[in-house]
């Protein structure tokens, strides 16, 4: 029985790595096209420039994070990066996606055990890479899931993994974590939306989808129950929040694409995608442009196209 839980498991873990593969692919084959020069034009409590996160690298009291996963940080990372992805942070490791369950933050004693192991410590600035013309916002979603542990300091590279290299940052192996003694006494969901608080009181959001065209208007490409989009959601894709070296246009810039299809600072605003990934980190966009009320949809699309109405 144990040997074909873990069989199990394997399968599923597989399974979701092929999905996400695919959304990689999909994702990012608009965004860059261009080398970046270090810098950013968008400034937030949460962003730090390739050419800041540069000088950091071996401080005293900086912790390097890579979000894209132990494959491709095997093929290169910055100089004391530690690795983890979405997943291990989340609660993946059983069932499917989809299920009630499914793509949630731990409980605290288990994020806990997690953080603990991946050297995670709340008096440390974090600085986390991603890829973001391969990738779903990794990066923004371990930020989210860290910011409910209740770590406060964190950061996510503008251009990611990629400006770094293009600024001539070295690559070397990632580092193995030095367990920490971090303990997550409660989870803070101030940016969290959970399906039954949705579903109950729907007409108090705006609601952005942040998929693709293709997803919203019905495609099903990562397994989801049935395509579509919520009822009402206005579709802006975490694509277009991007230049074309892959960093972030600028603040007012992204404020007015979001200004132009309705979506006001002074709404209550849900974001959410296929799995909360590249929700969250339009989540933490939209907070550094000044919308106080922003909630990531944890478990997105996945679960909602099983429990809930949809559009097409």
């Amino acid at each position: 029985m144990r040997k074909e839980r873990k069989r199990m498991k394997r399968i599923i873990s597989v399974g979701i790595a092929l999905m996400l593969a695919a959304g990689l692919a999909g994702c990012g084959s608009s965004i860059k096209s261009e080398e970046s020069d270090g810098t950013s034009s968008f400034e937030g409590e949460f962003i730090i420039s390739a050419k800041e996160a540069q000088s950091k690298i071996g401080e005293e009291g900086v912790l390097f994070v890579d979000a894209r996963g132990a494959d491709l940080a095997a093929k290169g990372t910055v100089e004391g990066a530690v690795v983890t992805d979405w997943q291990s942070l989340s609660t993946c490791q059983e069932g499917n996606a989809g299920d009630e369950g499914w793509g949630l933050i731990p409980e605290p004693e288990e994020l806990t055990r997690r953080l603990q192991a991946l050297g995670i410590e709340k008096d440390k600035e974090i600085i986390i890479l991603g890829q973001p013309e391969d990738g779903w916002g990794e990066d923004g979603r371990v930020l989210w899931e860290l910011r409910e542990a209740g770590c406060q300091d964190l950061k996510i590279v503008d251009g990611g993994i990629t400006a770094m290299k293009d600024i001539g940052v070295e690559m070397t192996d990632p580092v193995e974590p030095t367990p920490s003694d971090m303990v997550v006494e409660s989870l803070d969901e101030s940016h969290n939306i959970m399906t039954e608080e949705l579903q109950a009181n729907y007409d108090d959001y705006k609601i952005v989808d942040v998929r693709t065209e293709k997803e919203y208007d019905g495609a099903v490409l990562y397994d989801e129950a049935q395509g579509g989009h919520l009822p009402g959601a206005t579709l802006i894709s975490y694509v277009d929040l991007f230049e074309a070296d892959g960093t972030l246009k600028d603040n007012e810039t992204i404020t007015a694409m979001f200004e132009e299809q309705g979506i006001e600072k002074d709404d209550k605003v849900v974001t959410y995608c296929t799995g909360g990934i590249r929700s969250a980190y339009v989540q933490l966009i939209l907070e550094m442009c000044g919308y106080e009320y922003t909630y990531n949809y944890g478990q997105s699309f996945w679960r909602w196209a099983v429990v809930g109405e949809v559009e097409k």
